[in-house]
């Protein structure tokens, strides 16, 4: 097979997997960075090569608008287009017209919206969503869905009943002989009922996995919590479960005791541009005057081309406005958030998943002051 999904061990709901794509084996849990428009910022891909990233993500609304799925296809797909050789996955494009666009008009059948680019108007739907992906050449496609505001009733509904008449449209138009893989998403807001009535009808379709979807865009913590504590046993236990737009670490660790296999997430690279670094501590904003004259490294803890500066030389850059402070501390971020998530895969397979979390998390969240200056 193309795509095949196996748990290697488990400990609690925490799983440890691999997934098997045409592009390569990726072991779970993972997390993969966000190449938006066919690009993790600021990073090039001989770095995330380095960093033993096993996957990243590109986004079906942007490379649609710019420069056009075909001419990706034409240019041999995404792999060679970015020079990747190992696995991508493409989202559907929905979240991004409801939260970029100005829309016009959602039907039964898709969505007509304004570019956010331009002003000119396009037109998405499930099986365009398909052929677009299908373009991309992704590994991993994800089915078009509507992600509403999570706490509005009466929109959660309506988005979860078009989600799912959406999904039977995208497996119709997703060719049987494919070798991408499509997985279904989850809708239901912060609403147990609507959750359960969600992952049932998107867990009975037989797909390669699910993502669990309309999360982490508004609800407390504990609200996002509770929904996957609510979600994911219902799902098939012989499929990954992705819980996209989610990167935060302690939302990593969280999630991983509750059974997610995959993340994604522009947090790494979008703190950077703003100054601000992932530590075992928590997050430092090093453009507070206190690390003017640290000569430590970011966290000694990892072992990256950022750990050979200095916390000062990085705030020097950060103040000064240097490009290389993108560059230096996206991959530093990024290294943190793959560490780990393979740092939990081991101590699944080791049976000591929440030892390890009983002592990240109050750490990690033990220190609220530096945060609070982001």
């Amino acid at each position: 097979m193309a795509f095949e999904f196996e748990v290697i061990a488990t400990d609690g709901l925490a799983r440890a997997g691999i997934l098997h794509t045409p592009h390569g084996d990726i072991a779970t849990p993972v997390f993969a960075p966000v190449g938006t428009a066919a690009t993790v910022k600021a990073v090039p891909p001989r770095d995330l090569e380095a960093l033993e990233v096993p996957l990243i993500l590109a986004n079906t609304y942007h490379l649609f608008l710019r420069p056009g799925d075909e001419l990706v296809r034409e240019l041999g797909g995404l792999h060679s287009f970015m020079r990747w050789d190992a696995p991508i996955l493409t989202d559907s494009g929905g979240f991004q017209i409801f939260s970029l666009s100005e829309i016009n008009r959602i039907d039964a059948d898709g969505v007509t919206f304004r570019s956010h680019l331009d002003g000119s108007v396009k037109r998405l739907t499930p099986a365009r969503s398909m052929a677009i992906q299908q373009n991309l050449g992704a590994d991993i496609i994800m089915a078009f869905d509507q992600c509403p505001p999570p706490k509005d009733r009466a929109e959660v509904e309506a988005a979860v009943t078009r989600t799912h008449d959406w999904l039977l449209q995208c497996r119709q138009a997703h060719p049987q002989d494919s070798r991408q893989a499509l997985f279904g998403i989850v809708q239901g807001g912060i609403f147990p009922d609507l959750r359960e009535q969600s992952a049932r009808f998107v867990g009975e379709l037989d797909l390669c996995g699910y993502g669990i979807g309309g999360l982490a865009v508004g609800e407390t913590k504990t609200e996002m919590h509770a929904m996957l504590e609510h979600t994911l046993p219902i799902l098939p236990a012989d499929r990954p479960r992705y819980l996209m737009g989610v990167g935060e670490p302690d939302d990593l660790v969280e999630g991983i005791l509750r059974g997610v296999d995959m993340f994604d997430c522009v947090i790494p690279t979008r703190l950077a541009r703003h100054g601000a670094a992932f530590t075992h501590d928590g997050r430092i904003n090093l453009r507070n005057a206190q690390y003017k004259l640290q000569e430590t490294p970011i966290d000694a803890a990892l072992d990256n081309y950022t750990s050979g500066f200095s916390r000062a030389y990085l705030r020097h850059l950060v103040v000064a406005k240097e490009l290389l402070a993108h560059y230096l501390l996206s991959l530093h971020n990024i290294d943190f958030l793959v560490s780990l998530v393979a740092e939990m895969r081991q101590a699944i397979i080791a049976g000591r998943l929440r030892e390890f979390a009983a002592d990240f998390l109050p750490r990690y969240l033990g220190s609220k002051a530096d945060q609070a200056a982001d």
